[in-house]
């Protein structure tokens, strides 16, 4: 059973930052990899926030978060993370990290927005309030 492990939720307050990180086992962790982060808020369905293509390290964002949320990868550490600025309520939510083999996708592709996401972390809260 493949595990990815976040960290780095809790509680911030509006305007503030938060930095979020998934590392992926390395048996699945690799430059064919796309990792996503999704997000959950209690009666919502679940959103895509951003996502990166390990081999190149493209990415794609929400339009929710564009301009406010980076993801990115270290690869000696098989992490990546999502660092959050400008938090507002609205982005409280649980956080997932999720991940799939993209095989398909060369140096420099991006993970399409239709990919479903076969590894699945815990899940972190994040809390925004004024």
């Amino acid at each position: 059973h493949v595990q990815l492990v976040e960290s780095g939720g809790g509680s911030v307050q509006v305007g503030g930052p938060m930095r979020l990180s998934c590392e992926a086992p390395g048996s699945i962790y690799g430059s064919s990899l796309c990792v996503g982060w999704f997000r959950q808020a209690p009666g919502k369905e679940r959103e895509k926030v951003a996502a990166v293509f390990i081999n190149g390290g493209s990415t794609d964002y929400a339009d929710s978060v564009k301009g406010r949320f980076t993801i990115s990868r270290d690869n000696a550490k098989n992490t990546a993370y999502l660092q959050m600025d400008s938090l507002q309520p609205e982005d409280t939510a649980m956080y997932y990290c999720a991940a799939v083999p993209a095989p398909a996708l060369s140096l420099g592709g991006y993970c399409p927005r239709t990919y479903e996401y076969d590894y699945l972390g815990q899940g972190t809260q994040v809390t925004v309030s004024s």
